[in-house]
């Protein structure tokens, strides 16, 4: 089941006021991706040429009320691609904050919907996002 088209609009409008996340052009009304380019590979390249380290999220419902979020950390290679890679120990610390911080306006945006979200179950219990 997915969630209807006014109520789809909305949420779009709602997670694109979050901030630079959210890839429409690959959600759906009972998906939505997220992403986030944390750490550039070299500023020297061209900028349309440029690699990064960062995550991407994917949320998503069956029932439009409660949401489940999996992420997964990673390379953004110079053809538009997430690449699934270790991540250097040098940019572990900012990639796992500017996915807290996003984390928490998400969940800040939830709330006010009054919309839940929890992990999916694929995360296991011990990932950047649990609760300490």
């Amino acid at each position: 089941m997915t969630i209807d088209r006014v109520a789809h609009r909305k949420l779009v409008r709602k997670f694109t006021a979050i901030g630079p996340y959210l890839r429409e052009l690959k959600s759906s009304e009972s998906h939505y991706f997220f992403d986030c380019l944390s750490v550039c590979v070299s500023a020297k390249a061209e900028p349309e040429a440029r690699e990064f380290w960062g995550w991407w999220l994917i949320l998503s419902t069956e029932d439009g009320q409660t949401f489940e979020f999996h992420y997964q950390l990673g390379f953004f290679d110079a053809s538009g691609e997430w690449q699934l890679r270790a991540l250097p120990k040098k940019h572990e610390a900012e990639v796992a904050r500017t996915l807290r911080d996003f984390y928490d306006k998400l969940g800040n945006c939830m709330d006010e919907l009054s919309l839940t979200v929890r992990p999916s179950p694929a995360l296991g219990n011990n990932h950047l996002l649990s609760v300490a």
